[in-house]
C-alpha cells in the first residue's frame, strides 16, 4: 500500500542510537530507533513522547550479536558464519562484531530479536546493509551453503572467475532468502499476535557503490520480494567520495558520484509502487574531516539527490547525536570545534525544506539553463557485483585495505587499478554527466520485470566487461526496444575472463552455445554474433558498436569524446541531432526550488556558471534574497525562487501573497503573509484580523532563521514557547523569545531569527 494511500506522512526521519536528546531532535516526521538493546523500551518511550513514528533500525549482517557468536542463544558458537578472508582472517566491523554470513540459523536469531521491538509497538522495521564482502566466502557456514546450493565441492572464489562469479551469485540469493524469511514470518506474527500491519525496509548502499566496494547484496532481487515495502537509498559523503578516474586523472568526485548513486537507486524502486527514502549525511563516517570538507560534500550530495525529482522521501540525518554534539578537526589541524552556528542552521534549512518537496513535480525552466538531452541510459546489472573478487590474481598476496574495504593503490598495475577504480563503469558514465548530460543509469535486470520499463530511452550504453546478463530474455526487449526506434551504443573487446564463467549463453546445446552474452544479443538484433565497428540498422533503431574495453575510455580526454561523440551520433541517427547539447550546468526546476551543479573537468564547464532571479539561497544560514548567483566550477546552489512562490509552509491552504502595493490595511497585510523557507518545522500557521501566526520547532540550542512573504514590516513581532500564552514583545519571565527582524523592501520578504525549541516557539506578527 502507498504512504499515501495509508494516511501516512513519513517525509522525513532519522536514525538514533541514543536515547532521545533535544539538541539533536529534528523534528522529522519518524525517528528509527537504531539496535535491539535492553534499553529499547525506554529509548522508543522518550522518541515516542515528542511526537515521531517510531520505526526501528538494525543491521542484517552486522551488530551486537555476541549472545548468538558465543552459544548463549542457542547452546551453540556460530564464529563458523562470521564472514572469513583467505588469510583466515574474519571481516569485522567491530571487536566480536564480525559481517556473518546469514544463515537459516543466523535469520532465526535475527526474527527473534525483531519479535521484542514489534511487541514495543514499533511500526516500521528497517534492515540495513545486507552485505557480503566478495572477497570473503572461505567460512565453514558458506561451505555447506555452496555444496546445498550448487550440489557440489566448494571451491575457493579466488582460484577463478567461474569461482567468484559462482560465490557471489550464492551471496546475493543467501540474503534475499534471509531477508524474505525474516520479513514475511514477522510481518505474519505482528497480524496474529496484535492485528497490526508492520512493514519492512532495507536501506541499502547504490550498486555502484557496491560494486566498487567489493560488496554483494541482493539489491535488484529485493523488487522480487513481496514482502519488503520500500528502501533508503545509503549514500552520503562517505560513499561518494570515493576515488573514480576521468580523463586519466584518478581523484575524489563527489557530486557526479552521488548523481550516479542516487539515480540508479531512484531506478530500483520505479514502476514497483514501493517507497524509497534518500539519505543524507551532513559528515560521515571517517571522523578526520574538517567541517568546511563536510559542508562542501553534503552540499553536493544534497543536490545530486535533488536531481531526481522521482523520489520525495527523505532520511535527513544517520546519527545526528554525532553532528551536533561531537567536535571534529579544526582546518589547521591544531585542534578540535563543535559545528558551526551557521552549518547548523543551514543544515535544518534543508533538513525542513526536504519535507516540502514532496508537493512539487519537475517544472519546465524557463530560463532553458543546464537542459542536456534527456532520454540517455547507461545499464547496470546485479552481476557487476559477482565479478568483484579480489583485485590481484591468484598466488599474490593480498594488498593493505583502506577504511572501506578496497585495496590500498600503492603498487597495482593500470590493469588492478582499473578494477580497484571500477573505471569500466566510470569510463562511460563521467564523459555525458561532467558535459551536462543527465545520463540516468538504467537498472538491466528490471528490462523482463516491468513491461515498458525502457519507456522513455532513446539511447543507452552498454558493455559486459563488468557485468553479465543473467537471462537471455533481456536481449530480447533490448532488440525489441532498438526495432523500435532506440540507438543501443555496446562498447567492449570481449576481453573479461567472466565471459567463461558458466552461465547460461555458454550452457546451451549445438548452435545456442555462446562465447561471450553480446554474442546472443546480436543475433538477437539480426546482426549475426560478430558484428564489425560501426553503426547497423536495427529495424527504426540502430546499434553503434565500439569494439574497445569501456575502461580504456576513462584513460584520456580522446575517450571521453569517443563516448561524446557516440551519444551525439546516436541522436543523429534518430534524427534528433539539435537535442544534443553540451553545458556547464545540471539544473532543475522543482516548484519554487531551483537546484543547480556547476560542473568541472570538461570545455562545457567553461567558468563560472551565473543563476539571475530573485532568489533566496538556502545554503545561507541567514536566507540572504540574491538576484545574481555566480557559481564556480564545482559549486552547487539551492534556492527558492521568489517570482514562482508557492504555498506557505505550514498551512492547509496557500496564502495568496498578491501583488505588494502601498499602504495595506492590517487584515490585508495579515492575508498576504505567509512562510517562504524555514531552518524550523512550521506548523499551525493561521490569520486572524491584523495578524499571522505559526509554531516553529527545531532542535535546542540553535538560531532558527525564517523567511517570510510580508508585504510591510509588521508593526509588532512576538515570540514565545508554543505552550505559553503571548505575552508581549522580546524575552520576560512568561517565557518569551527575543526575536530579530529584517524587512527586505525589494523582495517583500521578511528574515526572522529566533532561539530553537523542540516542543515549539510560537511567532506572531501583527500589523496596526
Amino acid at each position: 500500500m502507498k504512504r499515501e494511500e495509508a494516511g501516512r506522512q513519513e517525509r522525513t526521519g532519522f536514525q538514533e542510537s541514543r536515547p532521545y536528546g533535544p539538541k539533536y531532535d529534528l523534528r522529522t516526521d519518524f525517528v528509527m530507533v537504531y539496535g535491539i538493546s535492553d534499553d529499547l523500551p525506554e529509548r522508543i518511550e522518550g522518541w515516542r513522547k515528542a511526537g515521531y513514528t517510531i520505526h526501528l533500525m538494525t543491521g542484517v549482517s552486522w551488530g551486537e550479536y555476541q549472545d548468538y557468536l558465543y552459544g548463549r542463544f542457542d547452546g551453540r558458537e556460530h564464529w563458523d558464519e562470521a564472514q572469513k578472508l583467505r588469510s583466515g582472517d574474519p571481516m569485522l566491523h567491530g571487536k566480536d562484531v564480525p559481517y556473518m554470513a546469514p544463515t537459516i540459523s543466523f535469520a532465526r536469531y535475527l526474527a527473534e530479536q525483531i519479535r521484542r521491538a514489534i511487541d514495543c509497538g514499533v511500526e516500521a522495521i528497517h534492515l540495513e546493509e545486507p552485505e557480503f564482502w566478495a572477497q570473503s566466502g572461505y567460512e565453514e557456514a558458506f561451505k555447506r551453503e555452496w555444496r546445498s546450493y550448487y550440489g557440489e565441492d566448494w571451491q575457493e572464489p579466488h582460484r577463478s572467475p567461474d569461482a567468484q562469479y559462482r560465490a557471489s551469485k550464492l551471496k546475493a540469493a543467501m540474503y534475499a532468502r534471509t531477508l524474505e524469511r525474516i520479513c514475511g514470518e514477522m510481518k505474519e506474527y505482528a497480524l496474529v499476535a496484535y492485528d497490526r500491519a508492520i512493514r519492512f525496509y532495507v536501506p541499502t548502499h547504490s550498486l555502484i557503490n557496491y560494486a566498487q566496494w567489493r560488496i554483494v547484496s541482493p539489491e535488484a532481487l529485493l523488487v522480487s520480494m513481496p514482502s519488503c515495502d520500500g528502501y533508503i537509498a545509503q549514500i552520503w559523503t562517505g560513499t561518494a567520495r570515493t576515488a573514480n578516474v576521468y580523463q586519466g586523472v584518478r581523484r575524489e568526485r563527489t557530486f557526479e558520484t552521488a548523481y550516479l548513486e542516487y539515480g540508479i537507486m531512484q531506478e530500483l524502486t520505479r514502476g514497483t509502487g514501493r517507497e524509497m527514502w534518500f539519505l543524507h549525511d551532513p559528515i560521515e563516517d571517517n571522523p578526520r574531516y574538517s567541517w568546511s570538507d563536510y559542508r562542501r560534500n553534503y552540499r553536493a550530495t544534497v543536490v545530486a539527490s535533488l536531481l531526481h525529482p522521482d523520489v520525495k522521501q527523505y532520511e535527513v540525518c544517520p546519527w545526528p547525536w554525532r553532528v551536533f554534539e561531537l567536535d571534529y578537526p579544526t582546518e589547521d589541524g591544531s585542534g578540535k570545534e563543535p559545528i558551526p552556528e551557521a552549518y547548523k542552521t543551514e543544515l535544518l534549512t534543508v533538513m525542513n525544506l526536504l519535507r516540502d518537496m514532496h508537493r512539487h513535480e519537475e517544472a519546465p525552466d524557463p530560463s532553458g539553463a543546464g537542459a542536456g538531452p534527456s532520454g540517455i541510459g547507461l545499464c547496470l546489472a546485479n552481476s557487476s557485483m559477482y565479478q568483484r573478487g579480489d583485485v590481484l590474481g591468484e598466488g599474490e598476496d593480498g594488498g593493505e585495505f583502506n577504511d572501506d574495504g578496497t585495496e590500498a593503490a600503492d603498487g597495482l598495475t593500470t590493469r588492478q587499478l582499473e578494477l580497484l577504480d571500477f573505471s569500466a563503469f566510470y569510463g562511460l558514465a563521467l564523459p555525458p554527466v561532467k558535459n551536462g548530460i543527465p545520463l540516468r543509469p538504467v537498472q538491466l535486470d528490471n528490462i523482463l520485470t516491468f513491461p515498458g520499463y525502457l519507456e522513455g530511452y532513446r539511447v543507452l550504453l552498454l558493455s559486459y566487461e563488468f557485468m553479465k546478463p543473467e537471462h537471455p530474455g533481456i536481449h530480447q526487449a533490448l532488440a525489441q526496444w532498438a526495432r523500435e526506434g532506440g540507438v543501443l551504443i555496446y562498447a567492449g573487446d570481449g576481453s573479461d575472463p567472466f565471459h567463461g564463467v558458466r552461465e547460461w549463453w555458454n550452457r546451451g546445446a549445438g548452435s545456442r552455445v555462446y562465447e561471450r552474452p553480446e554474442q546472443h544479443l546480436f543475433e538477437a538484433m539480426g546482426l549475426g554474433r560478430e558484428p564489425e565497428p560501426g553503426e547497423h540498422a536495427v529495424g527504426e533503431g540502430a546499434l553503434l558498436h565500439l569494439r574497445c574495453h569501456p575502461a580504456e575510455l576513462s584513460r584520456s580526454a580522446a575517450g571521453a569524446e569517443r563516448v561524446l561523440g557516440a551519444i551525439r551520433r546516436a541522436l543523429e541517427l534518430r534524427g534528433e541531432a539539435d537535442d544534443y547539447r553540451e553545458s556547464g550546468l545540471l539544473r532543475i526546476r522543482r516548484g519554487p526550488y531551483v537546484i543547480a551543479h556547476a560542473l568541472d573537468e570538461s570545455e562545457a564547464a567553461g567558468g563560472s556558471a551565473v543563476l539571475e532571479g530573485a532568489f533566496v539561497d538556502l545554503f545561507d544560514a541567514e536566507l540572504t534574497v540574491r538576484n545574481r548567483i555566480e557559481l564556480a566550477p564545482g559549486e552547487d546552489a539551492l534556492l527558492y525562487d521568489l517570482g514562482e512562490a508557492a504555498g506557505g509552509w505550514g498551512e492547509e491552504e496557500p496564502a495568496q501573497a498578491g501583488s505588494a502595493h502601498a499602504g495595506p490595511g492590517a487584515a490585508e497585510a495579515a492575508r498576504r503573509a505567509s512562510v517562504l523557507v524555514s531552518s524550523s518545522r512550521v506548523r499551525d500557521a493561521a490569520r486572524e484580523g491584523g495578524r499571522f501566526r505559526y509554531v516553529s520547532e527545531s532542535p535546542s540550542e540553535m538560531t532558527v532563521s525564517t523567511r517570510l512573504r510580508a508585504c510591510s514590516m509588521p508593526s509588532r513581532i512576538r515570540a514565545c514557547a508554543a505552550d505559553i500564552p503571548l505575552a508581549g514583545p522580546g524575552a520576560d519571565a512568561s517565557g518569551g523569545h527575543a526575536v530579530e527582524a529584517e524587512f527586505h523592501a525589494a523582495s517583500s520578504t521578511l528574515l526572522l531569527r529566533h532561539e530553537g525549541r523542540p516542543a515549539g516557539v510560537r511567532v506572531e506578527l501583527e500589523w496596526l
